[in-house]
């Protein structure tokens, strides 16, 4: 299954789930024009193709302390598969990286960062990113407001 082989109903139905997940069938069918049933099959339908692939709460950082956000790009020394093996797995074992890419262009990553302050910051990079091997380089950006959260085009 492929998006474009989504009907109007299988839209409407990831909306309603991509804005709260714990939305039920009797929810779901009203808002689309379904009953439960047609949904639950829709959803089963999309779930087995590889769609809909989980479920999840969103969570605001800042309700956890994390009143920053940051975004890193970095370039790293070499660009063998060992080295962005072992850069992928060290940045998935530091729990304040919200988002990590390999890009193209100018730099090699693109990774964005969760802080509580500049200090908080300051001490992320000493403790966990620059003791990672490989990196030649690094900007940093404070994120001031973020305008769109990230979705999905529906």
């Amino acid at each position: 299954m492929q998006k474009n082989e989504l009907d109007e109903f299988d839209r409407k139905i990831l909306r309603i789930l991509y804005a709260d997940a714990r939305a039920s069938l009797q929810e779901i069918g009203k808002a689309v024009g379904l009953s439960s049933s047609p949904c639950w099959q829709r959803i089963k339908r999309m779930e087995a193709a590889g769609v809909i692939t989980g479920y999840s709460a969103r969570i605001d950082p800042a309700g956890l302390g994390y009143h920053d956000s940051v975004i890193v790009q970095l370039t790293l020394q070499s660009h063998s598969e060992d080295i962005l093996e072992e850069f992928g797995r060290a940045l998935s074992e530091i729990p304040e990286v919200t988002e990590a890419c390999l890009v193209s262009g100018e730099y090699d990553y693109y990774v964005r960062f969760a802080v509580r302050d500049t200090r908080d910051y300051e001490r992320l990079l000493r403790e966990k990113l620059y003791r990672i091997p490989g990196i030649r380089h690094s900007v940093s950006t404070f994120v001031l407001r973020t305008l769109k959260e990230p979705s999905v085009p529906l």
